[in-house]
């Protein structure tokens, strides 16, 4: 196709399309030899950061080999298609009654639950079950369902989502005081009839802590005594689903809770899956409506699905089976100990550089195997300044303020995964040290303000909120 002669001589990069460049603006009129092909897009690829590296990121970045092969052999599986892949399909009924065991369902091989693309995905199908059961009993009383809500804290943007495309209203908590989470005490003020249920993170985004699930448990009992409403809990485990099992087993948190009805998780998080790995589990059949069951007749079987997507790949499954396998409790309890261990290391250096007071520490009764901190003192240079230039050694370590009501508020944090090592961490931790050093020694130049730069706040970061330059901390 090249016309270049014999393919298996002719050097790559002289290839017509390394000659003339990618197609970029319209689609290729012809296409070119595999090699070639495969060459530019590589090369291309070179400029993404390396993902170990990405410590903003919550998701697995290290796999064993034989979780490649698995999801090489799995390229072609459809894990809608239960008819044609049958064994596929049985090891996410597996994986499904592994999880109800393990988050304590009362009867684990009772229980439904589905896998999906992703945490998101699986947290917006917690949610239209809650809300599909809350209209049930309101038409059930003759009463109206017009205006459904849920209450929860700072949540990631998922739940936004929810809100924004089922038309649900959100009730986010405000922080207050020295709380970074939602609290018991907040769940009276925010919660009404028309609430359809509370969400708990465990695992909160912009700091790694976890809400506690147990206080807010006994608080929604309080409010169904004194008002009569029901309202069910849904735990938002995307992280923290697949670490306090392991390293926190009596933290009550899970269906050991009645009034937690569902529970999502990201196995392509603590669950060590590849990307695009997620699951949501209901405590029984009957917290599932069956109006949110379609059946599926038209690919060889009458199958009943119960996702957002339809077609989806099937060897993040395979490969999450994998995983509950090779590692059984005891493997999981092992990585994620070694993850907090890592952790603490690093909070504890961190904390002794002087200018930061951590916020999560890697605590395991806390939060996920994360350090987030804040700013104290004064500093020529802010938390912005610091990961920019932690970037110019390949790190990403990401500062942002925290949810509006606290945006003058700015915390850097710094996730702990499987294949993040003790070594590693010590790289970070001198690297950290040096850009210290760097910003104090050559501090950066305050940004320009609106007339200096004719109109324009040329001086903001990324990520920074306008809330000010070096005073931001």
């Amino acid at each position: 196709m090249s016309g270049h002669g014999d393919a298996t001589t002719d050097d790559v990069y002289a290839e017509r399309l390394m000659r003339h460049g990618a197609p970029k603006s319209g689609f290729p009129a012809r296409g070119t030899e595999a090699r070639a092909a495969y060459q530019l897009v590589h090369d291309e690829l070179m400029l993404d950061g390396v993902s170990r590296m990405n410590l903003a990121t919550f998701c697995t970045t290290w796999s064993e080999p034989e979780v490649h092969r698995l999801m090489d052999e799995a390229l072609d599986k459809n894990m809608i298609d239960k008819d044609e892949y049958p064994q596929t399909a049985e090891l996410e009924r597996r994986c499904v009654r592994m999880l109800a065991d393990l988050w304590h369902s009362p009867d684990p091989a009772a229980t439904v639950g589905t896998s999906t693309t992703g945490s998101s995905e699986a947290a917006m199908l917690g949610g239209l079950a809650a809300k599909f059961a809350w209209r049930e009993r309101r038409r059930a009383g003759g009463r109206s369902t017009d205006r459904p809500n849920f209450v929860c804290g700072p949540v990631q943007v998922c739940w936004e989502k929810f809100a924004r495309y089922f038309d649900v209203e959100i009730r986010r908590v405000p922080l207050h005081g020295d709380e970074y989470v939602m609290t018991p005490d907040d769940v009276d003020r925010y919660c009404d009839e028309n609430t359809i249920m509370v969400v708990c993170n465990f695992g909160q985004t912009f700091t790694g802590l976890f809400e506690d699930v147990h206080g807010i448990s006994e608080a929604l009992d309080r409010f169904e005594q004194r008002t009569g409403h029901d309202i069910r809990l849904h735990v938002d485990g995307a992280s923290g689903g697949f670490l306090a099992p392991f390293v926190s087993p009596d933290l009550l948190w899970d269906f050991r809770l009645p009034r937690v009805r569902s529970i999502n998780a990201s196995g392509h998080k603590g669950g060590l899956a590849p990307l695009g790995s997620g699951w949501v589990v209901w405590r029984s059949a009957a917290d599932l409506p069956r109006d949110l069951v379609f059946q599926v007749n038209y690919l060889g079987g009458d199958e009943a699905t119960f996702n957002l997507n339809f077609s989806r790949p099937g060897g993040q499954v395979i490969a999450q089976y994998y995983d509950f396998v090779r590692l059984g409790r005891e493997g999981y309890r092992r990585i994620h100990a070694a993850k907090y261990e890592t952790a603490r290391h690093l909070a504890g250096r961190i904390a002794s550089m002087g200018p930061f007071e951590i916020v999560h520490g890697g605590d395991p009764d806390r939060g996920i195997s994360a350090v987030a901190w804040r700013m104290v003192g004064d500093e020529p240079f802010t938390l912005y300044d610091l990961a920019d230039r932690l970037r110019t050694r390949g790190w990403l370590v990401p500062a942002y303020p925290l949810p509006a009501e606290r945006q003058e508020e700015v915390v850097q944090r710094a996730l702990v995964r499987h294949g993040f090592s003790h070594d590693m961490s010590d790289l970070l931790l001198d690297d950290l040290e040096r850009s210290i050093d760097h910003l104090r020694s050559h501090p950066p130049a305050p940004p320009l303000t609106q007339d200096e730069a004719g109109g324009f706040n040329h001086g903001a970061r990324s990520g920074d909120p306008g809330t000010g330059g070096r005073g931001s901390r």
